[in-house]
């Protein structure tokens, strides 16, 4: 679980990345959550768009991307959702404590 000054501080490093995947009309499915879970081990915090004709609610598309990829939810500000999981082998970021 992220504490408050973590969460401030990926969200700040989260303002310079760009959203990498998309989720549209097909919704949250299991190829999508594999290249999730692949990117983030590499890159650690990446964003995802929810495009608007997905015609799902974007906070709970974002927990459940964070719930079925093992990665914590960062932040949901309007289309975009940004998750973190801290890296097995490519560990870059250092959280504040």
């Amino acid at each position: 679980m992220l504490t408050g000054k973590q969460k401030r501080h990926l969200r700040s490093m989260a303002h310079h990345v760009d959203p990498i995947f998309q989720v549209g009309k097909g919704g949250v499915n299991d190829h999508l959550i594999r290249h999730i879970q692949e990117a983030i081990e590499v890159r650690e915090l990446i964003k995802i768009t929810v495009l608007n004709n997905s015609g799902e609610d974007r906070q709970e598309v974002g927990s459940e991307l964070a719930e079925k990829s093992g990665a914590e939810l960062v932040q949901v500000i309007g289309k975009i959702v940004v998750l973190y999981k801290e890296s097995r082998d490519n560990k870059k970021i250092e959280l504040p404590r």
